[in-house]
């Protein structure tokens, strides 16, 4: 486990540049035992476990495991955390909500291990589990020393932070990405680092007291109560808590005599009247499970809305060019540039060395459009100098992955200091759809006027899904450049009727995209040019050449 920090009750930090995307499916505790559910195997793990005082610390120290890969790994199959589908159409706007699954039971009841068990038979590649265990309330100096001596009810109602967990789960619904706070039970605050989440087509949800909030319980498409004798869930209780987190027997009986037992009977049992489905004995209720996934797959089925990429391709044919698309002046210098640059006879070093000059020259251009204020400033001579300075807060930029990426050294010339980040998307070839596989932006960008690059742009999906990304990470549109090289009238079309605020920059707009969505005349796979490799089927190269 990871070590606790004593950072209490701090607001979370956007993601760091050296971390990526966190998609976490390990949003939730072990509710329920591993191994065998009796005292025997309660007894033979006692002995390693020695009995401490009650006011020892915990081993257990956070709401949540380390940072583990972005997947989870089933009896059957793999399922995938950091990637999902579209969470939205080719206008920019959300899909359908996520499928929201409600997971309530006592404690150790097996909630995690349905969960588990539902994730598996659904067979579906993106789906969040939720759990209460990250909502706990920053307790005060007296709430901390009534812990420490197992004199505090964790598992009141008021323990929760009801407030910030609708909040949370009324965004993931929505498709938006969120922030999970890590609780750290040792010192009983929340820690620094926030975990970023985003959206799936299915959310489960799970936590002693799920359905005790009516807020909450709007949230809820499928309400499911985990029912397991009181006599099983104290034996995975004792296992646990000596286990994983060095409590004693005695402190852990006088918890659940006078705090665990009484609010199950009167704040978790009742609430069994909200539930849609009661899984009697947890996980190995197999018939139980079945019928929810049965079900599940029915309101999947209903609210399945495909990526129409022959939608990009005719919605806007014949229409003029948008009013934010920025088309540098095709100067003699621009024209021979582009001129070596789409020969297919130009060698590797040559193609490099004039995307580069282009790129600086893209650059130049589009600092031209970012806002400038009057300043006068005085000269070594004692004159005055009446100029401009840049208005408003920092420039950040993002490229997507992986040929937007050529175009960061052009900015880091131009702009000195600037924050980079990075996304990076690809398409799945069972559906066609451009999906988002990895994220890695500065903090604190909602002020921020934002670069978006990438080499070309032919239908557009894929600087869609960047565009909508900054979106949800607070970054306001009409801050938003987005600058390639080459782009097709199509793309510069989808983009704009999507985002209409989004200013668009390139230096030339080529009309035609022909059967597998490549620019015509266009300029090949700018990828496979610059970086001299055959790309890999499943990448997003600036979304032309996308496999769809």
């Amino acid at each position: 486990m990871e070590t606790a920090s004593s950072d209490c009750n701090v607001k979370p930090d956007e993601q760091q540049a050296d971390g990526g995307m966190e998609a976490d499916r390990t949003m939730s505790r072990s509710d329920s035992g591993s191994g065998d559910d009796s005292l025997d195997g309660l007894l033979n793990c006692v002995p390693r476990c020695p009995l401490t005082p009650s006011l020892s610390p915990r081993k257990r120290t956070t709401s949540q495991s380390k940072t583990e890969p972005p997947l989870l790994r089933t009896n059957k199959r793999t399922i995938y955390t950091a990637g999902r589908p579209p969470w939205y159409n080719v206008t920019g706007t959300t899909f359908k909500e996520a499928f929201v699954i409600g997971l309530c039971g006592g404690s150790a009841s097996g909630k995690t291990t349905v969960a588990n068990k539902i994730i598996e038979a659904l067979d579906v590649p993106w789906v969040v589990l939720l759990s209460m265990d990250s909502f706990y309330k920053v307790l005060n100096k007296e709430e901390q020393e009534l812990a420490a001596k197992n004199e505090y009810n964790f598992d009141h109602p008021d323990a929760f932070d009801f407030e910030l967990l609708v909040t949370v789960l009324r965004k993931l619904k929505k498709g938006k990405s969120i922030k999970v706070p890590v609780y750290d039970f040792t010192s009983h605050c929340r820690r620094k680092e926030w975990k970023t989440v985003y959206g799936a087509n299915v959310v489960i949800f799970e936590g002693i007291l799920a359905f005790a909030n009516k807020e909450l319980l709007k949230l809820l498409d499928m309400k499911v109560f985990v029912d397991t004798d009181s006599d099983i869930r104290l034996i995975r209780r004792l296992k646990r808590d000596i286990s994983q987190r060095g409590r004693d027997i005695s402190g852990i009986i006088k918890q659940y005599n006078k705090f665990v037992k009484p609010a199950f009977e009167q704040y978790i049992e009742p609430t069994v009247q909200s539930a849609d489905i009661v899984v009697p004995r947890g996980g190995e209720n197999f018939v139980a499970l079945d019928l929810i996934v049965q079900h599940v797959h029915s309101q999947l089925e209903k609210r399945k809305l495909r990526w129409d990429i022959s939608a990009l391709a005719s919605a806007h044919q014949g229409q003029p060019l948008p009013k934010t698309l920025s088309v540098m002046e095709s100067t003699p210098q621009v024209r021979g540039m582009h001129t070596i640059i789409r020969n297919k006879e130009t060698n590797r070093d040559e193609f490099i060395f004039y995307s580069k000059r282009l790129m600086r020259l893209l650059i130049e251009h589009a600092l031209s459009f970012l806002p400038l204020k009057p300043v006068s400033v005085e000269t070594p001579q004692g004159g005055i100098y009446n100029g401009k300075r840049l208005s408003g807060q920092r420039i950040t930029g993002v490229s997507i992955l992986r040929a937007g990426e050529t175009m960061e050294q052009a900015l880091m010339a131009v702009c000195k200091d600037i924050r980079l980040g990075k996304i990076l998307i690809q398409t799945n070839h069972d559906t066609g759809e451009p999906e988002l596989h990895y994220l890695r932006l500065p903090k604190d960008l909602s002020e921020d006027y934002v670069i978006l690059m990438d080499s070309t742009v032919s239908t557009g999906a894929a600087a869609l899904m960047a565009v909508r990304v900054l979106l949800d990470h607070d970054v306001a549109e009409d801050k938003i450049f987005l600058l390639s090289l080459l782009m097709a009238e199509m793309g510069v079309h989808s983009v704009a009727y999507a985002f209409p605020k989004v200013r668009i920059i390139t230096t030339a707009v080529d009309k035609e995209v022909n059967d597998q969505f490549h620019i015509i005349p266009g300029i090949g796979n700018f990828g496979d040019r610059y970086f001299g490799t055959d790309a890999p089927s499943d990448w997003c190269e600036s979304d032309e050449g996308m496999d769809f």
